[in-house]
């Protein structure tokens, strides 16, 4: 298999379409666990549009043979610390690689901007993220923000 990794401007029609890939997923998957339903359109369209990548530092996009298949967002928290932030691969590419890839990838690129230790949150549901960030050496430690999502932090130093 093929995997290219590069950044991608957050405006772009493919960084686009992978957000709306993104939020649909993860916002379906919080509405069927609390509300079971998946996320109303209007309700899509809220969190997509408070949520557009702005405040990104960088923005990667993983592509397999060629094609779009996920992103990772990294954001600088203070100048040692970069925050790991919108890991997605589309569902039919996971357990391919992709995604600890990704992450390998944001954290070589954290430390080209300086940052020493990554820091990240995600939810309870997203237990194959806890697993993936577990297996690359992430440890949960207390929180770090106070984000309304947000259920589990963790930390890697990049030295």
């Amino acid at each position: 298999m093929t995997w290219t990794i590069n950044a991608e401007p957050t405006g772009s029609p493919t960084a686009c379409a992978l957000w709306r890939a993104y939020y649909t997923e993860v916002s379906d998957r919080w509405y069927l666990l609390h509300h079971g339903r998946t996320t109303e359109p209007a309700e899509l369209e809220r969190e997509i549009a408070a949520g557009p990548g702005t405040d990104l530092t960088l923005l990667l996009l993983a592509r397999h043979e060629g094609t779009p298949a996920g992103m990772a967002g990294i954001r600088l928290t203070d100048p040692a610390t970069a925050e790991l932030t919108r890991v997605f691969l589309l569902p039919r590419l996971r357990g391919s690689g992709g995604a600890a890839r990704l992450v390998t990838a944001a954290e070589q690129a954290a430390r080209d901007v300086g940052a020493t230790r990554m820091i990240l949150d995600t939810r309870s549901d997203l237990t194959e993220a806890r697993a993936l960030y577990a297996r690359l050496g992430y440890e949960e430690t207390s929180p770090h923000n106070t984000a309304p999502y947000a259920d589990h932090w963790f930390t890697k130093p990049l030295a």
